[in-house]
């Protein structure tokens, strides 16, 4: 019985020992399966081989080995850059953005940082055009990440050739959530920032467009109308013949038309209160003022029944 149990015993060491092998360097066992190759040049190939077969599981496992042996080598930069690359070829586009910043934040020195910086970009402009996530992977920190992406591409570039579209899009963005001063606050440091930029022209166009969408909010804004219809009317000025300028008197019309309406609305306010004096002179300011909008036939009319009273 007891030669028995001594047999087994030293056939299961047997049959384990195969799968470790001491290290004289670190002084304890390792499994072979678990450890990395000689020289990350080694290990990155054979991970590399797994990822070239697209059999992604087995190179994200190798690669993530060498980053953990190896983590100060060219090596590591690049299969950093290759579980970004794994990550967007399955389609979990925010996970491939935070591998590819990764490689950014801890080796600036890689030869790839404008590849990952466009990579980047095309990322935040899927997000910004609704694509969706697959829902594998990790929560998404806010509903629309392109805002950090687009911030992170700016910081990235610096003054390099995608910063200014990028920031243009971050305004664009935040324009179209409805969050128009921080969009104002981004267009307006494409104009600081990158003062001979081709996004400058456009930029301007869309400070004006989200001041006349303030005055457009929950209560007319007089003030932000009159800020929109200035900014439009200096861009015309500015850009004659840009295509946004048509645009832009369209707008200046419309906002006209808003401080016609909110004259008009004073005047039937005080004709109401019987105070026909205060009326008469918001009337006379739609006629003189606001000639071409709609309401200056009306404020004529009234101040003609104005008047017939006043005999």
């Amino acid at each position: 019985m007891l030669m028995s149990m001594a047999v087994f015993l030293l056939t299961c060491q047997l049959s384990a020992y195969p799968f470790w092998i001491w290290n004289p360097k670190t002084g304890k066992w390792v499994n072979p399966k678990s450890a990395p190759k000689e020289t990350p040049k080694e290990q990155f190939a054979y991970a590399k081989s797994f990822y070239d077969d697209k059999k992604y599981n087995d190179a994200v496992r190798e690669f993530k080995k060498l980053l953990k042996a190896y983590p100060k080598t060219v090596e590591a930069a690049e299969s950093q850059y290759y579980l970004g690359r794994i990550e967007e070829e399955q389609g979990r586009l925010y996970e491939a953005y935070l591998a590819y910043q990764k490689i950014v934040d801890k080796y600036p020195f890689s030869e790839r940082i404008q590849e990952i910086i466009e990579r980047e970009y095309k990322i935040a402009e899927a997000f910004m055009s609704g694509q969706k996530r697959k829902a594998m992977g990790i929560a998404l920190p806010v509903e629309n990440p392109a805002i950090e992406i687009f911030s992170k591409v700016v910081e990235n570039s610096t003054y390099g050739p995608l910063a200014p579209k990028a920031q243009y899009k971050l305004g664009l963005l935040l324009k179209s959530l409805m969050r128009y001063y921080e969009a104002e606050d981004a267009f307006n440091k494409i104009i600081t920032n990158y003062p001979d930029s081709e996004w400058v022209e456009a930029a301007k166009f869309q400070i004006a467009s989200c001041r006349a969408a303030v005055s457009r909010s929950s209560a007319y804004d007089q003030g932000a109308a009159e800020e929109a219809k200035d900014k439009f009317e200096e861009f015309v000025r500015e850009h004659p013949d840009a295509v946004l300028s048509q645009e832009a008197e369209k707008n200046i019309k419309v906002l006209r038309e808003k401080e016609a309406e909110s004259d008009y609305a004073t005047a039937l306010f005080y004709e109401k209160q019987k105070q026909f004096e205060s009326a008469k002179i918001y009337y006379n300011d739609i006629i003189v003022n606001y000639a071409d909008t709609a309401l200056a036939a009306k404020a004529l009319e009234r101040m003609q029944a104005l008047e017939r009273k006043k005999k």
